[in-house]
Formats: structure tokens, C-alpha cells, sequence
């Protein structure tokens, strides 16, 4: 059997809700297009999109979690790519002082999010 599929959404857990909303809206752009709230308040999934694509990022927030994620040694990452002017957004992020790293060999750099997430920042394929 060949399975078809297709990208859908990207899960990352957030100790400070709306401080990552702010941050993923100030960075990159993205707006929230849905949220789900637990009717006992224990969850609050919010889900970032990026109004050119259906993929989204989902955000959950975990009422009874008490303090920052560990990161520990998963070197995943989101990677997103930008339409505007490349070494303009970088200099925005630095300002920010959210890039953790560049490598402009590659021509790419990563900036970091509110949680510890790395989110690896490329042009637009022209």
C-alpha cells in the first residue's frame, strides 16, 4: 500500500501562553486561526498560522504544569522560510535578541522562542 499524506501542524508545548503568542506574532508573522479550550480549564491548545499555507503551529498550554520545559538533548526544530528581505528580518531578529545562532556559510540563522524552541530562519526559495 502507498500512503498519502500531508503536513498538517507542528505541537510544542509553552510554559507562558501568551507570551509565545506575542513572540511567534512579533517574529514571524503568524496569527492565531483557532483555539480549544478544556471545559475544566486544565488545557488550552492554540493553533499559529501563517495565512499563505494550511499548516499551523500548535501551542498547548497545561494549567497544572509549573515550570519552564527542559529542552534537554532533542535538537528538533521548525524551520520557517521568509518573503521579505532576508539580511533586513535577521537584523530585526537580532534586535529582538532572539538569534541563538548563524551560520552564513549556509545562509541560514535560528532564533530561539520564549520556551527554548529553535526555529531556523530561510529565504524564500527564489
Amino acid at each position: 500500500m502507498e500512503i498519502k499524506s500531508r503536513f498538517d501542524h507542528y505541537n510544542i508545548n509553552v510554559f507562558d501562553l501568551q507570551k509565545s503568542i506575542d513572540f511567534y506574532n512579533k517574529a514571524l508573522g503568524l496569527k492565531e486561526v483557532r483555539r480549544k479550550e478544556a471545559s475544566d480549564g486544565s488545557f488550552v491548545l492554540v493553533y499559529l498560522g501563517d495565512g499563505e499555507t494550511g499548516f499551523t503551529l500548535e501551542l498547548t498550554w497545561l494549567r497544572d504544569w509549573d515550570r519552564p520545559y527542559n529542552m534537554g538533548d532533542n535538537e528538533q526544530h521548525l524551520c520557517m522560510r521568509v518573503s521579505n528581505d532576508y539580511d533586513a528580518t535577521r537584523a530585526f531578529h537580532k534586535e529582538m535578541g532572539c538569534v541563538c545562532y548563524e551560520n552564513e556559510s549556509m545562509g541560514l540563522y535560528f532564533i530561539i522562542d520564549p520556551d527554548g524552541y529553535w526555529i531556523e530562519i530561510l529565504p524564500v526559495k527564489k
